[in-house]
């Protein structure tokens, strides 16, 4: 039975696979930004992946109820994207301080913890948005993209402590990743969020595969047939993933103009100063 702390675990795939561990008979300690949790199924700290104090309270609970631990599932997130002229820099901002930088602080904080142990298992969430690149995601993909860098070099720097290092690279699914979405670019806004509902895969379906990658300890746990699709296409077959990807733009950018009239009516219509763009 292992110590398993899930960031982001009061909701989506967080939840699912607090919901996998503790059916398989882990302690799970579940941890989110909100204050409060209401389900009854072990213990709940709250955690601001952004705090690093929050981070420093998490180590000292594990510590103090379970005397260190096995499993750090670095999982919280949000969902962004957007073209890049118009996407913000004040987006850009958040979606790397979330999506990046607060797995980062996940492996420092932990990291004396599994050092001192001589043992210790990193779970980190990315997507497959870290391995292939879609047009109008940018930020998306280049935080996600830093997380699998992330987790392939601790893979390498701490196997000499006996640490494991995995990451999920899933596909679009079914969750309320899609409340995260906001931002200036209404257009790929809307395109994300038909992709997400529309999945049919769920947060269960991506969980249960990923604690099998657990178990056989694999560095890539790639959840769906999607996305490794994906994967493999721009592998070994970089022509044709390329073609697929200016066809998306291509479609991208059509979508995102015959949207615009209708975006800048309506902006008009509520503002009494004309057009606005948040």
């Amino acid at each position: 039975m292992s110590r398993v702390l899930v960031t982001g675990g009061a909701s989506g795939l967080g939840a699912a696979l607090v919901a996998q561990f503790v059916a398989q008979g882990h302690q799970v300690l579940r941890t989110d930004v909100g204050t409060t949790y209401d389900g009854d199924d072990g213990p709940y700290l709250r955690l601001d992946v952004r705090n690093p104090a929050d981070w420093e309270a998490a180590v000292a609970w594990c510590d103090e109820h379970w005397d260190g631990l096995d499993i750090l599932v670095n999982n919280a997130g949000i969902a962004t994207g957007g073209r890049i002229d118009v996407e913000t820099l004040d987006e850009w901002d958040r979606v790397v301080d979330i999506n990046l930088m607060g797995v980062v602080r996940g492996c420092r904080a932990f990291t004396p913890v599994f050092k001192r142990q001589r043992s210790g298992y990193i779970v980190n969430t990315a997507s497959a948005a870290g391995l292939v690149h879609p047009p109008m995601m940018s930020s998306y993909n280049t935080v996600k993209a830093g997380v699998v860098a992330l987790s392939e070099t601790l893979s390498h720097e701490l196997r000499p402590f006996g640490v494991t290092v995995s990451v999920i690279c899933p596909s679009f699914f079914r969750t309320n990743l899609a409340d995260s979405l906001q931002g200036a670019d209404d257009a790929m806004r809307s395109a994300a969020r038909q992709l997400i509902d529309k999945s049919p895969r769920t947060a269960d379906d991506i969980a249960a595969v990923v604690l099998a990658g657990i178990a056989k300890k694999r560095f890539l746990i790639i959840p769906d047939r999607p996305a490794r699709a994906a994967y493999l296409t721009k592998r070994w077959a970089r022509p044709l993933y390329d073609r697929q990807m200016r066809k998306v733009a291509t479609k991208a950018h059509r979508r995102a103009e015959a949207a615009a009239p209708r975006a800048d009516t309506a902006s008009a219509a509520e503002s009494p100063t004309g057009p606005t763009h948040g």
